[in-house]
């Protein structure tokens, strides 16, 4: 099955809100949602939303707006739901930021590096030392540089980021209680 990509300017998402029909899932990590998200979404890490689409789907009878930091993710979750049979989900651009930027209500807490930062920190971060170790101590560590290299053309070309499901599970960007499959599915709507 083929999914379209749907993608939906802040502005079209603001009409929807205030019509009250969509719901709008926030696929990023517990962490990231916190720090920012849109009043009255519902927080689905992408992993949850990976093992349990058609739970998911089942739950969501209207529009779906999925919604992360640079639209990655929410494409990855919206590929997957339809998979499991919803079709009506679309990928906000721009993510929460852009939304508020057009004068929708977000509710901002504790602040967090988005992932696409992390991993940019992380992979520059690898490239250096890689750079420096193999100048200064092995040209075996100049490897490093070049194993990094790789997984991210690999990551771009696949449009996956193992980089980023790794950081995802660091202790930063989990919540202080780990979210389970049912608590997902009690916060979502009834369903269809």
């Amino acid at each position: 099955m083929t999914t379209h990509v749907t993608e939906i300017a802040p502005a079209t998402l603001l009409t929807w809100m205030q019509d009250g029909n969509v719901t709008v899932v926030d696929v990023r990590s517990s962490a990231e949602f916190e720090s920012l998200h849109i009043r009255g979404s519902y927080n689905v890490p992408l992993h949850l939303l990976s093992e349990h689409a058609e739970d998911i789907a089942d739950r969501l009878d209207q529009r779906v707006v999925l919604v992360c930091h640079s639209g990655v993710r929410a494409t990855q979750a919206r590929q997957r739901l339809s998979a499991a049979g919803l079709q009506d989900a679309h990928v906000l651009d721009g993510g929460a930021a852009a939304y508020a930027v057009a004068g929708g209500a977000v509710v901002e807490g504790k602040q967090a590096w988005a992932m696409e930062r992390q991993v940019r920190m992380a992979a520059g971060s690898l490239v250096l030392a890689g750079v420096l170790g193999g100048q200064l101590l092995s040209p075996k560590l100049r490897l490093l540089s070049g194993g990094v290299g790789a997984g991210l053309a690999y990551s771009a070309a696949t449009n996956t980021c193992a980089m980023g499901s790794v950081l995802a599970k660091m202790p930063w960007n989990r919540d202080t209680r780990e979210v389970t499959p049912q608590d997902v599915l009690d916060q979502l709507p009834s369903g269809r």
